[in-house]
């Protein structure tokens, strides 16, 4: 009987798709159990992310987890030299820490275990575009983990991963600063800032990279083993629907990845929906004698991706601007850039305002909310606080500074407070995320007490001892008898863009960054 393709779900026709491309291939197809030994997952926690194991207690008495991770298990009921080439189509279940949910991700993708020579990477590679061609328009990001591991290394250790977090989210000015106040040198940082500009079509791009590194012998080897597979890349046919691009912002995890790095991107989903790599290092790590390769596609995004995507030959560019004084400050940079209207938002009582010339969209949204509606893909770009970003850990670039809303992040509270050992200090704040780092870096136990407005108002009133929030003059607190007892961190305006717009609309989001760069 043959299955009627309008009754199939994008994403299981997809899969289907899929499952025929890497049979072609000569992959075999594997299933997988559905749960493995907790301890096995503990054990090997470092080559986790994206959330806490999911555990539950067997009939036995054995302490089992759902399984959160396919690469792993394939590994772990791979024996030690033994070649494989298998492709999957498994749920994986997985705890999201910053959500608060459980999440099943529906997945596939294709392992190679055994040796992993240039003409294996190419073929993975070639597998990657095609298996993104048959989603839609995308993007395969290559990448090396080598040369992210040259830029660690020039970094102390407690240093890296906030080094790691900048060069992620492109935040070049921040990390030019941590490099300067941990004593690299002038020469690396220079390279290394040029190398993370660099960004776009991989085979314009690669020559520059080269060009960048020819001096630093870590980075040169990194890519120098990328320039070969790119090399063979411009000797076959590839696919028209997916460019290839490099961008250093592929950062995929290093305790995993080894070498060459993946990720893929499809039109109008708002984040990379497939990654992979080089994963030499989890064998060795598990006793394995065997190189590796793969990749994964999350077929549980294709929901987000309309099957006939709206065709504009220039896309509009959303903006997500917080309502109040810092939104219409960063709206009036974008008029003076000359890159709106000047009356745009006279309209008080409308959310969206509309800019057919330009092309552009805005949004206004409660400033609490902007990094979510960027993060999430319903706006290309947005202003959005410091303060706000790192306590949401928006996975979003933070491609941007400005001076507007320059203010503190503070621990405030009575004048001559002293702190009770004897007990947990009781804070209120609007940042919860912000406040446990903070004090669990000074092992110091809180007791914690949201709140969402008038903050100053609880120590006053004996509900907290101290409070955190953002101190712009320090008026309201010395009004109050209070006082900043001790600094956290600066805020200010960021512009923040979304992962997969940086691939599909860049031009656009760099002229606006730009023009407002000038006018600031």
């Amino acid at each position: 009987m043959e299955l009627k393709d309008k009754i199939l779900r994008k994403e299981e026709r997809i899969a289907l798709q899929l499952r025929e491309l890497y049979e072609e291939a000569g992959y075999q197809f594997l299933r997988l159990a559905s749960f493995e030994d907790y301890r096995f997952y503990l054990e090997q926690k470092n080559f986790l992310s994206g959330g806490d194991v999911i555990k539950f207690t067997g009939s036995d008495g054995r302490l089992l987890a759902l399984n959160p991770d396919v690469t792993l298990s394939i590994v772990k009921n791979t024996p030690s030299g033994a070649s494989r080439q298998v492709y999957y189509n498994e749920n994986v279940y997985r705890h999201i820490r910053k959500s608060d949910e459980y999440r099943q991700i529906n997945q596939v993708g294709i392992e190679v275990l055994g040796e992993v020579d240039q003409e294996t990477e190419l073929k993975v590679v070639l597998l990657a575009l095609q298996s993104l061609a048959k989603i839609g328009p995308g993007k395969l990001e290559l990448s090396h983990s080598g040369l992210i591991t040259a830029i660690l290394d020039l970094f102390s250790t407690p240093l890296r991963g906030k080094v790691f977090t900048r060069i992620k989210n492109k935040n070049l000015p921040e990390l030019a600063q941590v490099a300067m106040e941990d004593g690299v040198a002038k020469e690396r940082i220079e390279q290394m800032i040029a190398m993370m500009k660099l960004s776009g079509d991989l085979f314009t791009m690669l020559p520059q990279v080269e060009s960048v590194v020819a001096d630093w012998p870590a980075a040169q080897k990194a890519v120098t083993e990328l320039a070969q597979v790119v090399q063979a890349l411009q000797e076959v046919a590839l696919p028209e629907k997916v460019q290839l691009l490099f961008d250093l912002s592929t950062v995929n995890d290093t305790n995993y990845y080894s070498g060459l790095i993946l990720q893929g991107f499809i039109e109008n989903i708002p984040q990379a929906l497939l990654f992979g790599g080089r994963y030499d290092g989890l064998l060795k790590a598990l006793d394995k004698s065997q190189q590796a390769i793969g990749f994964g596609i999350h077929l549980d995004m294709l929901e987000r991706c309309p099957d006939k995507p709206e065709s504009k030959a220039t896309p509009w560019l959303n903006v997500a601007l917080p309502k109040g004084r810092m939104g219409q400050a960063v709206y009036e940079l974008f008029r003076d850039a000359k890159l709106v209207s000047g009356n745009l938002l006279d309209d008080s009582r409308k959310l969206v305002f509309e800019d057919k010339n330009k092309q552009m969209r805005f949004f206004l949204v409660k400033p609490s909310d902007v990094a979510s509606y960027v993060e999430h893909g319903a706006a290309d770009i947005g202003i959005v606080g410091r303060d706000i970003l790192l306590e949401t850990k928006a996975d979003v670039i933070d491609l941007l500074k400005f001076e507007l809303g320059k203010c503190r992040i503070a621990v405030a509270g009575p004048k001559n407070f002293v702190v009770d050992g004897t007990r947990p200090l009781r804070v209120a704040t609007k940042y919860p995320n912000i406040t446990r780092k903070y004090f669990a870096n000074r092992s110091q136990p809180v007791d914690l007490i949201y709140l969402n407005g008038s903050i100053e108002l609880a120590p006053i009133v004996g509900l907290s001892d101290v409070i955190v929030d953002i101190v712009e003059t320090g008026n309201t607190l010395r009004e109050n008898d209070l006082a900043v007892l001790e600094e956290i961190d600066t805020s200010s305006a960021r512009l923040i863009v979304n992962r997969a717009s940086w691939r599909f609309k860049k031009a656009s989001i760099i002229e606006v960054a730009e023009k407002v760069s000038e006018t600031k």
